[in-house]
């Protein structure tokens, strides 16, 4: 009987132990790999090269166009990064601590229910209000945290920034870079002939495109001629054709977003083409100037129809948005009787609501809801200017009353029926213009219309009161509709909300991205002295008009506020 050699457990040891250094060594330079292998993920090539370049380079960036899903990969590599490097600290940063949260609760939460290993790795998952991290068994370790003050004396080997265009240079440098002041100190490092093997901390950013204008576009093109000229730098742009080629985006859906009648070429170019986009070489309005109003963060939302019709009886006011005293409102109206094409895209109506709130002899112009409608007849759209008019517990309407609009004024200056209410609205009549006053059949007309007849005088006045206004940062718009959706993300439950519930939530602020958008690409020529806006292509221009319409009525209305302080003035003077 032949003797079996005992087992020695000491060269046992060694040979799993020199296995696991190999394997480990292979994982590292595969992080790809190990993803398919140990975590049970199948990977997309282009997730596989991303995972590979994430691990690489120190100084990463990607920028994605929609349907990439940025959040898994961010998910899949940090988790990778804390089990194949032990002790390591990863922080998670985005513009609000709710997206950077959702890697966490969502996506690292589905991988580790997923996997048998990746839930074996962890030893804590906390998902508090306050604090929102991922605890590894060997010692790693994945935190979400607000890119803000709050934030400092955080530290990293590994920094990650989701949609970092959202957040301001400054904080970036000052406050979430520092985080990455110490490194990785594995116990290889004690031995002087493995200093070499000193690890780099990494900088990894990761977003959609934006506009030229914005510290990314200078920070994109720093990082392409780092890696063009061999540095430690890496630079992916993947645009919309590789979200279809792999099914996670429809092409049916694309081609119909590129026909739809507001169709915002600039959000376009960046949202899908990953291009980052500037404002027209000639342009009046300028990108800096807009951008700066961006500020509001709550819109204006009129009740749906059905809305209204539960709380006709009940009399009780539908807004969410209450008068404040001295506050005036108003409707500002660009009007269109045809409907748009690919050959005219100018042809939308739009309705701008504003409020004009005093600051001593002057008003803030809040923009805090647009609309537009399409090829509608002239009743059909005095009647909706007059729901929003109510709704909106307005004061004035800035109507356009040339050509087309002086249909639409027709129908305003009667009495008339809202078949969809089941409500009778009373006959109008302009404050502003006696010819167009006369025109009124109702004696009893609300004097509610300021009359806009466009000249080159009134254009010239319409388009430098609102560049201005936008100078002085006396206008405020809505607030990136991408920033809205993170706020809306983490206060308000949007993901559990149906898709038509979304699409109301988010529209007034798509509204005023196109808006901005629109502004950038509208170019003048001065004629005889005045200002003259022009589209160029297939731009439009009817934002800018509905905008600048009321702009200019809420010019008028400080004048008489002005007239109104000095002769309070006069009298406490003469009473004194």
């Amino acid at each position: 009987m032949a003797k079996t050699k005992k087992k020695n457990p000491q060269t046992n040891f060694a040979k799993t132990k020199e296995g696991f250094k190999k394997w480990t060594a292979f994982y590292r330079a595969n992080p790809h790999r190990f993803a398919n292998d140990y975590l049970g993920v199948k990977l997309f090539l282009y997730q596989k090269l991303l995972l590979w370049a994430m691990n690489k380079y120190s100084f990463f960036m990607y920028i994605a166009a929609r349907g990439q899903g940025k959040s898994y990969i961010i998910a899949i590599y940090c988790v990778i990064r804390a089990i194949l490097y032990p002790s390591s600290n990863i922080v998670l940063a985005s513009g609000t601590k709710g997206q950077a949260r959702l890697i966490i609760t969502e996506k690292i939460f589905a991988l580790k229910n997923n996997s048998k290993n990746v839930d074996r790795e962890i030893k804590e998952f906390k998902t508090s209000a306050n604090e929102c991290y991922v605890v590894f068994w060997n010692g790693s370790k994945i935190t979400a945290v607000t890119s803000g003050d709050s934030a400092r004396g955080y530290r990293a080997n590994i920094l990650i920034v989701d949609e970092f265009r959202l957040i301001t240079k400054e904080t970036i440098d000052q406050i979430l870079r520092p985080f990455l002041n110490v490194n990785r100190t594995p116990p290889y490092l004690q031995n002087p002939k493995y200093k070499h093997l000193t690890e780099e901390n990494k900088e990894i950013y990761i977003s959609s495109a934006w506009y030229k204008n914005h510290w990314i576009w200078e920070s994109f093109k720093s990082y392409l001629n780092g890696m063009l000229s061999g540095k430690d730098y890496f630079v992916a742009v993947l645009p919309w054709q590789l979200s279809v080629f792999h099914n996670l985006l429809s092409r049916k859906r694309v081609e119909q977003q590129q026909t739809e009648a507001d169709f915002d070429q600039m959000s376009w170019d960046m949202e899908y083409e990953a291009l980052f986009v500037g404002e027209n070489e000639n342009a009046y309005f300028k990108l800096d100037d807009i951008q700066k109003c961006r500020t509001l963060p709550k819109p204006f939302y009129p009740p749906t129809l059905l809305e209204w019709l539960d709380n006709r009886d009940k009399k009780k006011k539908l807004t969410n948005m209450p008068k404040q005293s001295g506050e005036i409102r108003l409707v500002g109206m660009d009007v269109a009787l045809m409907g748009s094409s690919k050959a005219v895209k100018n042809d939308t109506t739009q309705f701008t609501l504003m409020r004009l709130l005093p600051q001593g002899d002057e008003y803030r112009r809040d923009v805090v809801y647009m609309e537009k409608m399409e090829g509608e007849h002239s009743e059909i759209q005095a009647i909706r200017l007059k729901q929003l008019y109510y709704d909106f517990e307005a004061d004035y309407v800035a109507l356009d009353t040339n050509g087309n609009g002086m249909s639409v004024s027709d129908d305003l200056m009667r009495i008339i029926y809202d078949r969809d209410r089941d409500i009778e609205y009373p006959a109008w009549t302009v404050i502003n213009d006696e010819m167009m006053d006369d025109r009124k059949i109702d004696k009893n007309a609300i004097p509610v219309i300021y009359s806009i007849k466009g000249n080159n005088e009134i254009n010239h006045k319409v388009a430098t009161g609102l560049r201005s206004a936008f100078e002085k940062r006396k206008i405020r718009l809505l607030i990136n509709d991408i920033e809205a959706r993170e706020e809306m993300i983490e206060k308000k439950g949007y993901l559990k909300k149906t898709t038509e519930e979304q699409v109301y939530l988010m529209k007034p602020f798509a509204q005023a991205t196109a808006l901005t958008n629109e502004l950038v690409n509208l170019v003048y020529k001065v004629s005889s002295g005045y200002i003259k806006i022009e589209e160029v292509g297939t731009t439009t221009k009817d934002r800018y008009s509905s905008v600048g319409y009321a702009n200019y009525v809420a010019t008028l209305l400080e004048q008489d506020l002005i007239r109104a302080n000095k002769n309070d003035d006069i009298l406490s003077y003469v009473l004194f």
